[in-house]
């Protein structure tokens, strides 16, 4: 198992929505703190962001705000124990700061799982929206803005790298994977989680990084998706992917991004059929 039995540790809330081109997106704000009260935590370190959009550059929507938001990540990230980083955002650019901390610490021994209906590997060039949760993974890998890069040792290895339940992908993406030939397993895939265990075992890793964006679920079945794409991921076979990869390897971190909960209103219950999915998600091993 990932972590001893003595329950869970602490985590790190980045209420980050600069980094979304979605509609309504300070949605995903509002979502870091809902998955922070959710979460069971020996305690929480809110990363503060501010409430204002900022400055494109290098074709980066609110980049300076991105970067100074990097830098307090960072900050709580040197204060961190030596167990498994737990980080909730906001948007997937959150995921900038403790996946490059992870690599760090872990190097060629770190495997990182994407799991989301997005593969992340645009560049400021190739991106049609501008908004950096699109950029965030290929910036991991050392191609990105320039403001946001990680160190050379925090960089990940594309071999490394296994993409999960993706399906909404842009010509450059596509090129990019093919290229690296980095696995990307389709939703049909994860039927059973055999094939993405064989599929990060084969990065010959023994610790995992697992990023969690939730538009990889379904939409039918999980309505609070900042950017939905259809045809996505059962939350019982999300369940038992995450449960396997807790089982099968040493658990480096874990984060979870673009919960954009629906206002009360016109459907009123969705937030707690939204909220009984992730409490059973939460209660596997992959969170304790």
């Amino acid at each position: 198992m990932s972590r001893p039995a003595h329950g869970p540790g602490p985590l790190l809330v980045v209420p980050q929505w600069q980094g979304s081109a979605a509609g309504a997106p300070q949605r995903v704000a509002a979502g870091a703190h809902r998955l922070a009260a959710l979460l069971p935590a020996t305690r929480r370190t809110v990363v503060p962001i501010g409430p204002h959009p900022g400055r494109t550059e290098e074709g980066v929507r609110h980049l300076d705000v991105l970067a100074a938001s990097l830098r307090a990540t960072r900050e709580a990230l040197a204060e961190w124990g030596p167990g498994p980083l737990r980080t909730v955002g906001g948007d997937c650019g959150v995921e900038l700061g403790p996946v490059s901390h992870a690599v760090a610490r872990h190097g060629a021994d770190l495997a990182v799982v994407w799991l989301d209906a997005h593969a992340d590997l645009n560049t400021p060039a190739s991106s049609p929206s501008g908004g950096f949760h699109g950029m965030v993974l290929r910036t991991l890998l050392g191609q990105g803005p320039t403001a946001l890069l990680p160190a050379p040792d925090g960089r990940l290895d594309a071999r490394r790298l296994v993409l999960a339940g993706v399906r909404a992908l842009d010509a450059e993406e596509r090129r990019f994977l093919a290229a690296a030939r980095v696995p990307a397993l389709p939703v049909a895939a994860l039927d059973a989680p055999d094939r993405l265990i064989a599929a990060v075992a084969a990065t010959g890793a023994r610790h995992v990084y697992v990023h969690l964006d939730l538009d990889v679920l379904d939409p039918g079945r999980f309505a609070g998706l900042s950017c939905p794409e259809p045809a996505g991921l059962h939350p019982e076979k999300l369940a038992a992917a995450l449960t396997a990869l807790a089982g099968s390897f040493v658990l480096a971190g874990v984060g979870v991004t673009e919960y954009a909960p629906i206002a009360a209103g016109p459907a009123p219950a969705e937030p707690a059929v939204e909220e009984g999915v992730l409490r059973r998600l939460f209660a596997g091993p992959a969170f304790q």
